[in-house]
């Protein structure tokens, strides 16, 4: 397959907002499709390069070769190239990826350059791809859309259904069944303003849990053998030793369960995000560091127990089946909504929320009796609260964007008030830009340029953007050592001046409470 067709399909996918017209063009996309080039072409149109991060920077990229006139570029020769730069190592190995990247821009199109450089940047978003190509897999092959998804839930990725089903066609969706030993990808959540909210939407017989601000674990137990994987699906098993000694103590032999490790503080209370995941990802001297900083397993979900496979029944009866594995020192802690319409009843739930939070966590996630594990999706079932946390930020600067958003200022870099009165940079985010928004500050910030080097645009400080957050860590690459966690663009705030935007000491206070 010919590299310029997935650039073409993927422009065409984030060109239109229909569901019904992206599906139509990723199953036209699934026909014409060799099995083969499947898996790489997938994550090339979800915008994720399989080799991972190239160590390749914008300056590799700005000085490109001329374009081919004709492509001629193919799928497989495309990832084949990727691999030879990301396997460039040692002394001299800027130079080596640059020269790499060289040739294979030599040999695209200015169509297939652009794409090229957005896959390598990671500016090719396409938003919620993967439920819109596995309709359009099934569409594509005749199986039905309802055991594609499971089949890809199954399998934790769409790559391998799809690889199978253009191979062997739909009886190949018998293969992909739940398995102790083969991570499933996780159900998420979706959100709500309030509990009240959330316990509105499902109006039925609901539980609040604690909301974990740790790193989500998925654990399979077979015997003596366990197996560790994060919500990503990697193996961390090895990293985790303490977590798998406590999964052999629970009673069952055979299960897997959902669930979130954190690292605790002496009084109790969760440590910082960055700290457990710091540790959680430490591959070196595994036993040193859980010495120094050992984690809890805390568990909210079964999904299979013995030879049963629990994903279709209500979650009202997987947790009778989680308290039945699980003693309550390792179980999420939760209070339930027998009637949602009894104030008294809903009461409760917001005062569960405010102890939660005062217990360090981060919020709550409101489950209906009657849901299935939707694993993958955003299931209606589950909807998380969360509090908003806000501030007023500088723009300092934008980065001209990739793909869709070429020809626009997408990436904002983001400062504060430092107490000199410069200011200070936190991080950058694309995050919340509608194409209007992004229309709008491409015109406002180029009036405030003083600068552009063709990817950075330096403005003079001066117009505020409200972001929110869901948290402040640490961080060396930063002048001030923190950044911000998930950060979104909620509106600009061009009543307000540079001048009244928040302190880095603000952001500090944030970060220590």
């Amino acid at each position: 397959m010919l590299f310029a067709e997935v650039a073409r399909v993927s422009r065409d996918v984030a060109g239109t907002a229909s569901r019904s017209r992206k599906r139509e063009l990723l199953a036209g996309f699934f026909r014409d499709a060799e099995p083969q080039d499947v898996p790489v072409a997938i994550a090339y149109l979800a915008g994720r390069l399989p080799q991972g991060r190239l160590g390749v920077g914008w300056a590799a990229l700005r000085d490109r070769a001329a374009p081919a006139p004709a492509p001629s570029l193919t799928v497989a020769g495309v990832d084949a190239a990727l691999s030879a730069v990301a396997a460039v190592s040692g002394q001299g190995a800027q130079a080596g990826r640059r020269a790499l990247i060289q040739d294979l821009m030599a040999a695209a199109t200015a169509v297939e350059q652009e794409y090229l450089i957005g896959l390598i940047t990671g500016e090719v978003r396409q938003g919620a791809l993967d439920a819109a190509a596995a309709e359009g897999l099934a569409e594509a092959t005749g199986a039905p859309p309802a055991e594609v998804r499971r089949a890809v839930m199954l399998a934790g990725a769409l790559e391998p259904v799809a690889q199978a089903l253009l191979a062997r066609g739909p009886a190949a969706l018998t293969d992909f069944r739940l398995t102790v030993g083969r991570p499933l990808l996780p159900m998420l959540a979706a959100s709500a303003k309030s509990v009240r909210e959330a316990v509105g939407k499902l109006a039925g017989p609901c539980a609040v849990e604690e909301k974990l601000d740790g790193i989500r674990i998925q654990a399979h137990r077979d015997g003596e053998e366990v197996r560790l994987f994060t919500r990503t699906l990697d193996d961390v098993t090895g990293r985790l030793p303490e977590i798998a000694a406590t999964v052999r103590t629970l009673e069952g032999e055979r299960f897997v369960l959902d669930g979130e490790v954190l690292a605790f503080d002496s009084a109790g209370r969760p440590r910082p995000f960055q700290e457990t995941a710091g540790r959680v990802g430490s591959r070196v001297d595994v036993a040193a560091a859980a010495r120094a900083m050992p984690v809890s397993a805390v568990f909210f979900d079964v999904l299979s127990a013995g030879d049963r496979d629990l994903l279709d029944l209500p979650y009202a009866v997987r947790h009778e089946a989680l308290e039945a594995l699980v003693p309550p020192a390792a179980r999420v802690r939760r209070a339930v909504v027998a009637d949602p319409a009894d104030p008294a009843a809903v009461r409760e739930a917001e005062e569960f929320m405010a102890a939660t939070l005062e217990r360090g966590h981060e919020g709550v996630v409101v489950k209906a009796d009657d849901g299935p594990y939707a694993a993958g999706r955003r299931g209606a079932s589950w909807i998380k609260v969360k509090p908003v946390h806000t501030l007023d930020l500088v723009v300092l600067a934008a980065e001209w964007g990739h793909g869709r958003r070429t020809g626009r200022l997408s990436n904002l870099h983001l400062g504060a008030r430092g107490e000199d009165g410069s200011f200070v940079m936190l991080g950058k985010t694309f995050k919340g830009l509608t194409d209007e928004l992004l229309a709008w500050q491409t015109e406002r910030l180029l009036a405030l340029a003083e600068h552009d080097d063709g990817h950075v645009v330096t403005v003079r400080p001066e117009l505020v953007v409200e972001i929110a957050y869901d948290g402040v860590q640490t961080s060396p690459r930063y002048p001030a050592g923190l950044t911000l966690r998930f950060a979104r663009v909620l509106r600009y705030r061009e009543d307000k001046p540079a001048a009244e935007a928040d302190t880095v000491a603000a952001v500090r206070a944030a970060h220590t409470t």
